[in-house]
């Protein structure tokens, strides 16, 4: 890509000297015609700047797609590869050494726990290409949202800290109408995101609440917050918070993506907010009437 701007920006340096040089030579053939060989050649050299402008524009943008990209498979070995060293260390301590049975069960429990935490990851990769593509249908039905956002929580803490920092404040019992599936990755986008932009072994809120027709998700973390010029992007594909080269917070950038792409499917809505003292706050909304 660095190539292609070189010999962008060549062409069109060699462009505007042929253009001054041709200009110059037919004013001296023709010097009676020089205004209107100069008002033609302004024409033409905004019309140029201007289609240079654009094409310098869309290099420029297909360059950071392409750092985004490479990122993202390099994001996905990491994924892929910690989970599954994770699962290999298990089994192996479980064939090698003469465990009780507790111990076992627990070891064969965390091993369960990182093969849903690879599932998520394969599953977050094919709806986010089936949404792109516009062939995933969004199957809706009246399911327990409280007992998801339990569950999920749940699930997640094991992966966190030895302590409990996944804090759950949740009605019991709040049904909605919608695609359990894709909904249940809402959820799991949004609080694993919490855990991985948060110290070690600080608390996140998980909140479900009901209040006058309105049922309201919310997951507050305690990590270095969003900038408020970087809030209207993180819901793009492949977009991260911080520098494609300094970031280290490891992540595939599709979670958020088809966080908002479910939501509005569900016509649900999403805001981010400060958390105070530190950190963020992710607040959906749904409304109850038609559910």
């Amino acid at each position: 890509m660095h190539k292609s701007l070189v010999i962008f920006y060549s062409l069109v340096i060699y462009a505007l000297a042929e253009l001054l040089w041709w200009g110059i030579l037919i004013v001296q053939i023709q010097p009676g015609r020089k205004g209107m060989i100069l008002g033609e050649g302004a024409v033409f050299i905004l019309l140029f700047f201007t289609g240079a402008y654009f094409l310098q524009r869309s290099l420029k943008k297909e360059r950071k797609l392409h750092e985004q990209q490479k990122n993202f498979l390099l994001s996905v070995t990491h994924e892929l590869k910690s989970p599954l060293a994770s699962i290999k260390l298990y089994l192996q301590t479980i064939l090698k050494r003469n465990l009780d049975k507790v111990q076992t069960h627990a070891f064969l429990n965390n091993s369960l726990k990182d093969i849903e935490r690879l599932d998520d990851l394969v599953e977050n990769m094919l709806i986010a290409t089936r949404i792109e593509n516009h062939s995933y249908s969004f199957p809706k039905e009246r399911f327990n949202f409280s007992e998801i956002i339990e569950k999920v929580a749940g699930r997640l803490q094991i992966h966190s800290c030895s302590s409990q920092i996944i804090k759950t404040q949740v009605e019991p019992d709040i049904y909605i109408t919608g695609d359990k599936f894709a909904l249940t990755l809402v959820v799991s986008n949004l609080i694993e995101n919490a855990v991985k932009y948060s110290p070690p072994c600080e608390e996140i809120k998980a909140e479900l609440h009901n209040k006058n027709g309105i049922i309201t998700f919310s997951v507050a973390d305690k990590g270095t917050g969003i900038k408020d010029e970087e809030k209207l992007r993180i819901f793009e594909k492949f977009y991260r918070v911080g520098s494609e080269d300094t970031r280290k917070t490891k992540g595939t950038g599709l979670g958020l993506y088809i966080v908002k792409q479910v939501l509005d499917n569900h016509q649900a809505n999403i805001k981010v907010k400060n958390n105070r003292p530190a950190g963020s706050i992710f607040e959906v909304s749904f409304s109850t009437y038609g559910n």
